[in-house]
């Protein structure tokens, strides 16, 4: 088969569509014909040298796509050769085919488009994992959620507003802004010429104070102690990108004042099976979110579709300041 592999590590150049090994499925696998795969900045920094892949993991970039089943491994009972599919990765997506668990596959709902379903396991697993499933986010909360114009941001505020929260985002630009209000923000920060520690002061909390009850960080170290001070009583950060560095100062006093909780979380090293794994995610995102996914109430949100063999410019993309949304590889027409 064909694959994108690294010639080294540095920038887009150094990926190249080529020829090498075809997977095959292990017990509690299939394998997947890939029709096309989302694109991510752990793929970036996987390039760059910076986050090396699981050790049971394909070394091919990729950790979401989408495409049909063409081969059961042993053991497996619940998929059948033919079926459409969506599949949350540890790797191996930018290529025609790729081994996956048979617990992280998602059927294709009625009427979504198979190369647009690409875009939606990795940023569906973490959202749900995070927001739902460790923050427990309600009807009512204010959630922060930075970078809002990104494939997490412009899913993260279709599923809060679905949970029935009020929505706060941060942005580069009032473009972006008035694209996150369309998808249900409703507190709209310019991060370029606003403050969002003095916007969330002004709001005022369920249970007294003010803040956001949950904060939803892609940024880490540059971002730390400011979203502490962002937080309501009670309130949770939630740290799953470390964009603006991984090291910072962080006050525990305003910390315990806050009485609150900072958590950073993964999700591609999270085991197969067994609590908080892999397994247990996507069959929570399959039970609770896949339903909303198929009524159409929250949809991937799409800024590119290009062929594998652009993938350089797929990621030249993602450090676009126009990029909404997600990036797709079309592996196959």
């Amino acid at each position: 088969m064909r694959a994108i592999e690294l010639n080294g590590f540095g920038g887009p150049e150094v990926m190249e569509w080529t020829v090498t090994v075809d997977p095959e499925p292990g017990p509690g696998e299939v394998l997947v014909e890939v029709v096309a795969a989302g694109v991510n900045r752990a793929d970036v920094l996987q390039r760059r040298g910076f986050y090396q892949p699981p050790a049971d993991a394909s070394s091919v970039l990729g950790l979401e796509c989408s495409g049909t089943v063409v081969q059961l491994g042993e053991g497996v009972r619940d998929w059948q050769v033919g079926d459409r599919v969506c599949a949350l990765l540890s790797g191996g997506g930018y290529a025609e085919r790729v081994a996956v668990p048979a617990t992280q596959l998602l059927p294709i709902p009625d009427g979504l488009d198979l190369v647009a379903a690409a875009g939606l396991p990795e940023v569906a697993a973490t959202v749900w994992s995070n927001l739902v499933l460790t923050a427990g986010l309600r009807a009512g909360q204010l959630v922060l959620i930075h970078g809002g114009g990104g494939g997490i941001g412009t899913h993260a505020i279709q599923v809060a507003r679905q949970l029935g929260a009020r929505v706060a985002v941060t942005a580069g630009s009032d473009e972006k802004l008035a694209r996150c209000a369309e998808l249900g923000a409703e507190l709209l920060i310019n991060y370029r010429t606003q403050d969002f520690v003095a916007e969330m002061a002004a709001q005022p909390a369920p249970g007294g104070g003010a803040g956001a009850d949950v904060i939803l960080d892609n940024m880490g170290a540059v971002y730390l102690q400011r979203n502490v001070e962002a937080l309501a009583p009670h309130g949770q950060l939630i740290v799953i990108g470390m964009q603006g560095g991984v090291t910072g100062e962080l006050d525990l006093g305003a910390l315990l004042r806050k009485w609150g909780t900072v958590q950073a979380t993964n999700l591609r090293g999270r085991p197969r099976v067994g609590v908080g794994s892999k397994a247990e995610v996507v069959a929570a995102v399959r039970a609770e979110l896949w339903p909303l996914v198929a009524a159409g109430e929250v949809v991937p949100v799409i800024h590119a579709e290009l062929p594998v063999t652009e993938a350089a410019r797929a990621h030249e993309l993602l450090d676009e300041p126009a990029t909404f949304g997600k990036v797709v590889l079309r592996v196959r027409e």
